[in-house]
């Protein structure tokens, strides 16, 4: 392997609280490496358009605390054609980069596994996404950010229901994971979590909430993920509403509020070791790997078998508490 004189960082596809903290991390670790980093504006669409911008210790000052992407983000189809994988990499030639760290979700690492296996250019990837749906690591950047924001609207719609005899059906993000419901829900105190991976029937439902409302339950609060097979919250309310009247049932959609805000300080914890180890496993030789966290250990995954969506599971003790601890 050559010596690697200058490693190209970008971000990719959705934003994740805690993409910043990580785009630092990457810049100074490199840089105290003594190698020059060059930031990729808008990921593999600025690789094709040569958006580059040759970054310092100090363009990285104050951003920290931030949420979003100061590279910004953006998702290109042209990149996963032939011709446009071979000019983002004449493009990365030009620019001198040696090596790439990529920060995003499961399309990220797709692009960059095909780019790592077409050309000859080490790459490390980052799991920087709400959905914390990549397998080998238990966290993903902005995962725990995103929940957080969910309980926080959850805590407060809990109060009005409350106040009513109300069931409010919450549609949190999760087109293919339920890890942001499932967590929200037990943390929430849900009376019901509907997931992508497990399919709830309308039946099944309505006969747990009758039986809440034999138990005198006044409110209710049901977490849907947005992929559930079900429909979605507008869908389930309607359903759940033609049978079953004992709740007075409004819907509320939490959408991007959950990509927002501030990361925790979680997230820039594991932003910021995440993007330390990225650089140095690169500069030890390391490419094709994906680097997450394992317990409390940072730990490598190969692309292909991070991509394996085949080995993620939802954690099943989870899965039976949110039943166990809403009665």
């Amino acid at each position: 392997m050559t010596k690697i004189n200058k490693i190209g960082v970008f971000t990719s596809g959705g934003d994740a609280p805690g993409m910043n903290a990580c785009i630092r991390a990457v810049v100074r670790t490199a840089i105290f490496s003594g190698v020059e980093v060059s930031g990729i504006r808008r990921g593999y669409q600025g690789m094709l358009e040569s958006d580059f911008w040759t970054m310092n210790a100090r363009s990285v000052g104050n951003i920290i605390h931030l949420g979003g992407t100061i590279l910004k983000t953006a998702r290109c189809l042209e990149f996963m054609t032939d011709e446009g994988i071979e000019k983002a990499y004449r493009n990365l030639k030009s620019e001198g980069i040696d090596a790439l760290v990529a920060i995003g979700g499961d399309g990220t690492a797709k692009g960059a596994l095909r780019l790592s296996e077409r050309f000859d250019i080490p790459i490390m990837c980052i799991p920087g996404t709400i959905d914390n749906d990549l397998y080998g690591s238990d966290f993903t950047i902005g995962y725990d950010t995103a929940t957080n924001t969910v309980i926080e609207a959850i805590d407060k719609i809990r109060d009005t229901a409350a106040s009513h005899n109300r069931m409010f059906f919450v549609e949190v993000m999760g087109r293919d994971s339920g890890c942001i419901a499932l967590r929200a829900g037990i943390s929430g105190g849900a009376e019901a979590v509907l997931l992508p991976e497990v399919e709830t029937g309308i039946d099944e439902l309505i006969s747990k909430l009758s039986i809440d409302a034999k138990n005198k339950k006044t409110s209710s609060i049901v977490i849907v993920a947005e992929g559930d097979k079900s429909g979605g919250a507008y869908q389930l309310a309607q359903r759940v509403t033609e049978k079953f009247d004992y709740y007075d049932v409004k819907v509320t959609i939490l959408g991007h509020l959950q990509r927002g805000g501030s990361p925790s300080s979680f997230d820039r914890v594991l932003a910021s070791r995440l993007g330390y180890a990225a650089v140095n496993e690169l500069l030890r030789g390391n490419s094709g790997q994906m680097v997450g966290l394992r317990g409390n250990t940072v730990a490598l995954t190969p692309l292909s078998e991070a991509l394996n969506a085949s080995k993620f599971k939802l954690e099943e003790d989870l899965m039976e508490m949110v039943s166990v601890l809403s009665i």
